[in-house]
């Protein structure tokens, strides 16, 4: 599968540029218990893949609107704490931006709150190759919806055909090729049990990224 008429690389955050999926599995795991939820991550996965809330099972066993609001106070504290304790760098990840840089334009495209993303790269450089970045305030529906790629290609002024995308998870390819995209899945041990039978190309890591774009 070739890839060199494309233009722009449009990446996805989580699982792809930072390891961070699993911490924010842990903390809305965490933060669910109190309301009654206990849920595994087959659970977590299925409803990231079709775009369902967590909180729709707080719901079902008689969570309020205000037990919703506190435990989602919870869950991003305490994702927060992860985020700055824990090791969620990706080896390559600096060296792979640095190189397809001069040959693409790029940008990011995540469904990270930009308070949590600003905070991830607060001490990090890895948004320097980055013409912008869209985070779940800049679009009016999330992945899997096509609305997070479909606003980035309007801001780059793009057409599908011209981008690529990158992403880890069921729910960022089904966004991508909802709008229009070639899609690379980069595999992650997080969400290597999910269905990526529409991706144009998978790899093993994102140092197998440039050879899979470049590669005439």
């Amino acid at each position: 599968m070739s890839f060199a008429k494309k233009r722009f690389i449009l990446w996805d955050h989580d699982g792809v540029l930072v390891d961070t999926e699993r911490w924010y599995y842990a903390a809305l795991h965490e933060a669910m218990l109190p309301l009654g939820v206990d849920f595994d991550q087959a659970t977590y996965l299925e409803y990231m893949a079709e775009g369902r809330t967590y909180w729709d099972l707080a719901v079902a066993r008689g969570a309020t609107p205000d037990d919703i609001t506190r435990q989602r106070a919870v869950r991003n504290r305490l994702y927060q704490d992860y985020i700055q304790r824990e090791a969620i760098e990706i080896p390559g990840v600096a060296e792979v931006l640095e190189q397809l840089s001069p040959e693409y334009r790029m940008a990011v495209v995540t469904t990270s709150r930009r308070v949590d993303f600003e905070l991830i790269h607060r001490s990090r450089d890895l948004l320097k190759r980055m013409e912008f970045v869209l985070t779940i305030e800049d679009y009016a529906e999330a992945k899997p919806h096509p609305a997070p790629y479909l606003a980035a290609l309007a801001r780059f002024g793009a057409e599908p055909a011209e981008a690529v995308a990158v992403e880890d998870s069921s729910r960022g390819l089904k966004s991508a090729v909802a709008a229009g995209l070639d899609c690379i899945i980069i595999r992650h041990p997080f969400t290597a049990a999910q269905d990526f039978s529409a991706a144009k190309q998978m790899v093993d890591s994102i140092r197998d990224l440039p050879d899979a774009i470049i590669r005439p």
